[in-house]
C-alpha cells in the first residue's frame, strides 16, 4: 500500500515538475524573443520567479520520494546499528517537524496577503502564488512518510542510497 501511494505521488510530482520546467523555459525564451524584437514583456521576470519557486518545492518533494537529497550516508552508516536506528528516527522527526512548521507558517502567510496581487499581473493574487509554501510542505511530509519504510530497511541493512544510485546509473549507462 505504501509503495503504491509513493509511486502514485512520485508520478504526479514528476508530471507537475516537468510541466513547471517546460513552462519556465517557454516564459524565458518568449521573454528573450520579445526583448530582441523591442517589445519586452513586463511580467516575465515576476512570473518566472514564481514558477521557479514552485518548481523548487515540487521538485524537492519529488527528490524526497527517492531520498535524493544530500546527506551524510558515509558517516551515518558507520554508526552502530542501534545508534543508527535512533539517529534515523530523530532525523525523520526533525525533518517532518521542520516542514510542519513551514507548512503552518505558509498557511498563516496566505491570510496576511489578503487581496494583494502581483505587480505586473494584478489579476494574479499573492495568496495563489505563495500557496506553494503550505502545499509544498504537505507534499514534502507525505513523500518523507511514504519513503520511510524503504529508507528504514536500507538504513538497518547498511545500504548506501547514494552508492546504490550511482551503481544503478553506471549499470544503465553500460547497457546503452
Amino acid at each position: 500500500m505504501m509503495n503504491t501511494l509513493k509511486t502514485w505521488l512520485e508520478s504526479i510530482l514528476e508530471v507537475i515538475s516537468i510541466f513547471l520546467l517546460i513552462t519556465m523555459a517557454v516564459i524565458v525564451v518568449l521573454a528573450v524573443i520579445f526583448r530582441f524584437l523591442g517589445q519586452s514583456l513586463i511580467w516575465y521576470d515576476e512570473v518566472a520567479s514564481v514558477v521557479l519557486a514552485w518548481l523548487t518545492y515540487y521538485g524537492s518533494a519529488l527528490a524526497v520520494c527517492n531520498r535524493g537529497h544530500l546527506g551524510f550516508s558515509g558517516l551515518f552508516l558507520t554508526l552502530p546499528k542501534r545508534l543508527r536506528a535512533v539517529t534515523f528516527v530523530i532525523a525523520e522527526v526533525v525533518v517532518i517537524g521542520f516542514f510542519a512548521v513551514i507548512g503552518y507558517a505558509g498557511w498563516y502567510l496566505l491570510g496576511i496577503f489578503g487581496d494583494e496581487a502581483l505587480i505586473s499581473l494584478s489579476w494574479v493574487h499573492l495568496s495563489f502564488t505563495q500557496s506553494v509554501i503550505p502545499v509544498g510542505a504537505v507534499l514534502f511530509i507525505m513523500a518523507e512518510i511514504l519513503s520511510i519504510p524503504e529508507a528504514w530497511k536500507k538504513a538497518m541493512a547498511g545500504i548506501d542510497y547514494e552508492k546504490e544510485a550511482i551503481d544503478q546509473a553506471i549499470e544503465e549507462a553500460q547497457q546503452s
